[in-house]
């Protein structure tokens, strides 16, 4: 398969692309955008978030769980992203996994469950 169209582009035209076909619901065509960038640009944690949630989406579970865990290493108070890895264990059947994740998130959100 020729993949010369999803790394065309300067960056932000990329980016641009890769959103375009994320809210399309292209996932796993958004993800083949975002691998290259989220590698080209390790410090910015927003390609490698929607990389994982072009993952998550494309039932792509364990490349989501490592993406994730990636941007948490970047930034580990990142809720949407601990938010994210909890949803991801738990649809790989890691409930146990998935606990301490859904609970920082909504820590980090001020989420109590409560009205």
């Amino acid at each position: 398969m020729d993949t010369t169209y999803y790394g065309h582009g300067t960056p932000a035209e990329r980016w641009e692309r890769a959103r375009l076909f994320f809210d399309a619901k292209e996932y796993a065509t958004a993800a083949r955008v975002l691998v290259t960038l989220a590698d080209e640009v390790p410090e910015q944690v927003a390609p490698r978030l929607l990389l994982a949630r072009a993952y998550y989406h494309s039932a792509q579970l364990g490349r989501a769980e490592a993406a994730l865990r990636e941007v948490l290493e970047l930034d580990p108070v990142e809720s949407y992203a601990r938010l994210m890895l909890g949803r991801t264990l738990q649809r790989q059947g890691r409930p146990d996994d998935a606990r301490p994740h859904l609970r920082m998130a909504a820590a980090l959100t001020g989420d109590t469950g409560q009205p």
